[in-house]
């Protein structure tokens, strides 16, 4: 018989008939198959039955039928339910489901909890290996799941997906799904497809090439489903095809991509990497505005109202990594003055200058004295008693070639392949399951905080070591993974030690934006670009994976810029957290008053911040496209964040937006012309490049 959980009573077996697993998500099993996911409430595009929730892939059994899919597995389509348990707090719901391979002996374990805010589940699995023979395994999904009903169905869906890099993070897509996957008329051959679309992380920047998520939408019934990935580690997205729909694979670390392997001892347990998927009648926007809720809820106690502070740093088109005393105290008093509350002195505070270029040197974590008179104590002292609190740039995981801790520290505290350290780009990486590195940056973090009084530590991560380290791990990417889950813990640590210690995740600008690490950091910087025309399809797009709230936008005004320019890189950082660098104290007096506007209009709107939820209505911008929009919507009001990257006055009409608007930001600036127009509202523009906020009724 066919036991499901499902909203209606009636569909739910007499034993689960007491159960809360339909407030989760709709589960079927039988017999004969393995537990699928059907559905979350009543979605119809998300969920098939048939498509087992877990694949898993070994050394001795891959598929049980042939594919380049990671679909099918021998030992997914062995498993059997076994049973199931659940629990409620005021906050979620969540359900484990266990199953079992009765040839292997594998049992797996799936929590799904589900926040009481937002559509979205959160899967999270573990493997335990119940037999007396050692199992080593190659691939596993935390989640498999179908959307669609028939290959026709295929034809009506488009997938959106986002691209990134240095300098160019965030560059969203959205096409037919039949780009990647033609229809091939499956039905007349019997037989279901054999390949695949992949999308993969490579070595440790998460989001450095691919954003660990995606969408996919039905024309047909404006339904949409999503997900993303919650690791710093290897993941990967696979898309398949079959007679009976689509199906979408999501996955830690691989043998085939990532040099994955982990060798499962007998009563030993391992974690696949957790996963969350989202679903909405209300298309990609909606989806997205789940997944915002959703986010909330999983950062909840690491993000909240009372700390968003105003950031000034040193680095962006300003020092650039050369601090000194004489260049830093009048960017303190200028920061000071525009109403910062945070001054943080980027990277090179710990170099000697005579060195030039510190890039290999790093990894000590002391002042160079030669680069301040006084010391860098003086300087720190200074930002406090102008008011502000006092950060640093710090690297952690690397260290160079030339540091001195590169001797003092063991080989085995870097990553290591074939028994040498890991060399990229000078540096060696250190691997924080090792308890001396641990304590190397234990040691660091409670000196600074101690000796200088520091509440802000701008964490970056400028290289990408490979697949990892073979160093107690079975392979190369089975190192990685266990090296990123021992640094997420390292940071709640360090927050445990030190509760007033804000940390920034910045990597390479924002190579390594993932809610494994996100969900325990407060801010993420979106990008390196420091052509503030090229910035705000980065800045616009930020919200779609990354919390308004965290979304760290750099503004960096410089002499040279006109007004309207000052403006324009101003409202890029108004588009989520404002983070204000550039040479402020040389700025002529129009252009100061423009960032001490921007910062007063930041500190009324950042409260409402954290409820808003983003939205696009001129589509998720194009990396080339002249007029770019951000919405962002809240119980009370609503902002469009606009830019004109045209140099001549244009008009911008945005659809299914409405009035009564009020420019909010600049204020000392020639106001743009705007009208209502159809269902929307209509903007013309003045020479540019220009941009503007705006604020739009409770109708909007």
């Amino acid at each position: 018989m066919t036991k499901e959980s499902a909203i209606s009573n009636e569909l739910i077996d007499a034993p689960l008939r007491a159960s809360t697993l339909s407030s989760v998500a709709r589960l079927g099993w039988d017999e004969d198959n393995a537990v699928s996911l059907i559905g979350i409430d009543d979605s119809t595009f998300l969920g098939r039955r048939g498509v087992p929730l877990v694949e898993i892939f070994s050394a001795d059994e891959q598929r049980a039928r042939t594919s380049q899919a990671y679909v099918r597995s021998a030992i997914g389509a062995r498993l059997r339910y076994v049973e199931h348990s659940e629990q409620a707090t005021d906050s979620e719901t969540s359900v484990c489901v266990t199953q079992r391979d009765p040839e292997t002996g594998l049992v797996v374990r799936s929590w799904i909890t589900r926040p009481r805010t937002a559509r979205v589940i959160r899967v999270r699995t573990t493997i335990e290996n119940t037999s007396s023979a050692t199992i080593v395994l190659t691939a596993a999904s935390t989640a498999t799941f179908g959307f669609g009903a028939s290959e026709a169905d295929l034809d009506e869906v488009l997938l959106a997906v986002a691209e990134s890099e240095w300098l160019a993070e965030n560059r969203w897509q959205e096409h037919s799904l039949r780009v990647w996957l033609p229809r091939l008329n499956l039905a007349l051959h019997g037989q279901d497809g054999r390949g695949h679309h992949g999308m993969t992380s490579h070595g440790a920047w998460s989001t450095g090439e691919h954003l660990a998520a995606g969408i996919v939408t039905s024309v047909m019934t404006g339904e949409a489903l999503g997900w993303q990935f919650e690791t710093s580690g290897g993941w990967h997205c696979d898309l398949s095809q079959a007679r009976d729909g689509g199906t979408i694979s999501l996955l830690g670390p691989t043998d085939h991509h990532h040099q994955f392997a982990h060798e499962l001892q007998p009563g030993e347990t391992f974690e696949t990497v957790p996963v969350a998927v989202a679903t909405s009648g209300q298309g990609r926007d909606g989806v997205v505005a789940e997944f915002t809720r959703y986010r909330r809820w999983l950062s909840a106690g690491a993000v909240d109202r009372e700390q968003l502070p105003v950031i000034y740093n040193d680095f962006m088109n300003t020092l650039m990594g050369q601090p000194t005393t004489e260049a830093l105290l009048p960017l303190i008093d200028a920061a000071a003055e525009a109403g910062a509350e945070v001054f943080c002195i980027d990277a090179g505070w710990f170099a000697d200058p005579a060195i030039g270029d510190w890039w290999s040197t790093v990894g000590e974590w002391r002042e160079a004295s030669a680069r301040f008179t006084g010391g860098l104590a003086e300087v720190i002292d200074h930002i406090h008693r102008r008011g502000m609190k006092s950060g640093l740039w710090l690297e952690p995981e690397v260290v160079g070639i030339e540091s001195a801790a590169a001797e003092l520290l063991p080989d085995d505290a870097f990553f290591t392949r074939f028994g040498r350290r890991v060399r990229e780009h000078d540096r060696y990486h250190l691997d924080l399951r090792h308890p001396a590195a641990r304590a190397h940056l234990d040691e660091t973090v409670d000196h600074l905080v101690s000796a200088f009084g520091i509440s802000y530590l701008k964490l970056d991560y400028n290289i990408n070591p490979g697949m990892g380290t073979d160093w107690r791990a079975t392979a190369p990417g089975d190192g990685l993974l266990g090296h990123t889950r021992a640094f997420r813990a390292w940071l709640v640590d360090v927050q445990e030690r030190h509760p007033h210690l804000l940390l920034e995740n910045c990597s390479s600008g924002a190579m390594r934006a993932d809610y494994s690490l996100l969900s325990v950091s407060h801010l993420q910087s979106t990008s390196d670009q420091q052509d503030f025309r090229l910035y705000p399809p980065i800045a616009a797009s930020a919200p779609a994976t990354i919390l308004p709230e965290q979304c760290g936008n750099w503004a960096y005004p410089h002499v040279e810029m006109t007004d309207e320019e000052t403006a324009f890189t101003l409202v890029t950082g108004l588009a989520g957290r404002l983070y204000l660098s550039g040479f402020l104290d040389t700025l002529r007096g129009s252009q100061f008053e423009l960032v001490r506007d921007a910062v007063r209009v930041h500190k009324q709107l950042r409260d409402a911040l954290a409820d808003l939820e983003p939205f696009w209505p001129l589509g998720l911008p194009g990396w080339d496209d002249a007029a770019i929009c951000l919405g962002l919507r809240g119980p009370d009001a609503s902002y469009l964040i606009v830019w004109d990257r045209s140099d001549a006055a244009a008009t911008i009409t945005v659809p299914g937006v409405a009035g009564p608007v009020r420019e909010v930001f600049p204020r000392s600036l020639v106001e743009w012309n705007t009208a209502p127009e159809g269902d929307g509202l209509r903007f013309e523009t003045v020479p540019g490049p220009t941009a503007r906020v705006f604020e739009l009724g409770a109708g909007a």
